[in-house]
C-alpha cells in the first residue's frame, strides 16, 4: 500500500501549499526553458493590447487623457483578472498536484528571474570581452537611460540599478502577489507593471494618458519593493540607512532594492541628474557586478527562507 503523502491526506487541499508547489514549478520551468514563446507569452499580448489601445488614448487635454487612459487600463486589468479566475476556476475539483502543475505553468511568465540574471551578466562580459562599446549596447537592453557616453562604471552602476529594481518588479511582485490572493492578483500585477513599462513616461505624451498606469504600479510594487530591499540588504544594512538612501530615487519604490545593493555592496550607483545612491561608495567593478549576481541569484533566495 502506498504511504499518505501531502497530496493525499488532506494537507494538500491547502491553498496556501498548492500555490507553494505552483512556485515551484514556475522556478523550475523559469531556470531550464526560460520564456515560453512570444505568440503565448502573456506580457507580449499585454504590450500589444497597450500598444494598440494607446493609440486611441488622447494626449491631451488633461481631464480627458486621464479619463480615457484609465478606461483602457481597466479593461486590460479586468481582462488580466478574469483570465486568472477563469484557470482557477477550471481546476476546482482537480487534484491539489495537478492545480500545482498547471499554476505553475501559467505562473511561469509572470515573473522572469533567470533571464534578468543573464541579462546583467551579459552585460560585464560585454564590458571585458569587447569593450565599453559593446557594454553600452547591452546595459541599453535592460535600462531607459541614454547610455552613448557611459563609462565602464557607469555601465556597471546602470546593470547594478536594473538588477536591483527588475528584482522587485519581474521576480518578488508577482510572487508575493501570487502567494498573498492567487493567479488573478499576479496576472493584475503582471498587467499593471507591463503598463506602467509601456505608458508610465513623463513625457509630453504620457503624462496624463499614462497617470493611472504609473500610479497603480506604484500602488502594487509599494511592498514587494521594500521587501526586495530588506532581502538584499540581508541583515547587515542598518534599516536607517535604507531607508535613507531608498529615499534619494524620484520613486516611491525603486529606490529600497537599488539602495540595498549599493550599501551591501559598498559602491556608489548613479543615474546623472537623477540621483545618487551610496555616494561615499566606490566605483563598481567586474568583482561587484558577480556579487551583486549572487546576491539577487541564490543567495536571495536563502535570505528568503532565513526571514
Amino acid at each position: 500500500m502506498r504511504p499518505p503523502s501531502l497530496w493525499t491526506c488532506g494537507v494538500g487541499e491547502s491553498p496556501g501549499l498548492v500555490r507553494a508547489g505552483a512556485v515551484a514549478v514556475a522556478l523550475v520551468l523559469d531556470h531550464t526553458l526560460r520564456e515560453p514563446p512570444p505568440a503565448v507569452h502573456p506580457v507580449r499580448l499585454a504590450g500589444r493590447y497597450l500598444s494598440t489601445a494607446g493609440r486611441r488614448v488622447p494626449a491631451a487635454p488633461r481631464g480627458p487623457a486621464v479619463t480615457a487612459g484609465a478606461v483602457a487600463w481597466a479593461a486590460g486589468a479586468t481582462t488580466a483578472l478574469v483570465a486568472g479566475r477563469l484557470v482557477e476556476r477550471a481546476l476546482r475539483g482537480a487534484a491539489p498536484w495537478r492545480r500545482a502543475v498547471v499554476l505553475g505553468v501559467v505562473l511561469w511568465p509572470l515573473f522572469a528571474h533567470r533571464m534578468l540574471l543573464d541579462e546583467v551578466a551579459a552585460v560585464e562580459r560585454a564590458l571585458i570581452d569587447d569593450g565599453v562599446g559593446a557594454g553600452r549596447a547591452a546595459v541599453a537592453r535592460i535600462v531607459s537611460r541614454d547610455v552613448s557616453a557611459l563609462t565602464p562604471a557607469q555601465v556597471r552602476q546602470a546593470a547594478i540599478e536594473s538588477l536591483g529594481e527588475n528584482l522587485s518588479d519581474s521576480v518578488v511582485a508577482p510572487l508575493l502577489w501570487f502567494a498573498a490572493a492567487g493567479l488573478p492578483a499576479a496576472a493584475l500585477y503582471r498587467f499593471a507593471n507591463t503598463a506602467d513599462a509601456v505608458w508610465g513616461y513623463r513625457t509630453e505624451r504620457w503624462q496624463h494618458a499614462g497617470t493611472v498606469a504609473a500610479r497603480a504600479d506604484d500602488l502594487l510594487n509599494l511592498l514587494p519593493a521594500r521587501l526586495t530591499g530588506l532581502l538584499l540588504a540581508g541583515g547587515v544594512v542598518p534599516l536607517a540607512d535604507l531607508r535613507r538612501e531608498a529615499a534619494r530615487t524620484p520613486s516611491p519604490n525603486a529606490g529600497w532594492p537599488m539602495a540595498a545593493l549599493a550599501l551591501r555592496l559598498g559602491v556608489r550607483l548613479e543615474k546623472p541628474a537623477a540621483y545618487v545612491l551610496g555616494a561615499a561608495g566606490r566605483e563598481p567593478t567586474a568583482d561587484d557586478t558577480a556579487a551583486a549576481l549572487r546576491l539577487a541569484g541564490r543567495e536571495f533566495w536563502r535570505a528568503g527562507r532565513r526571514r
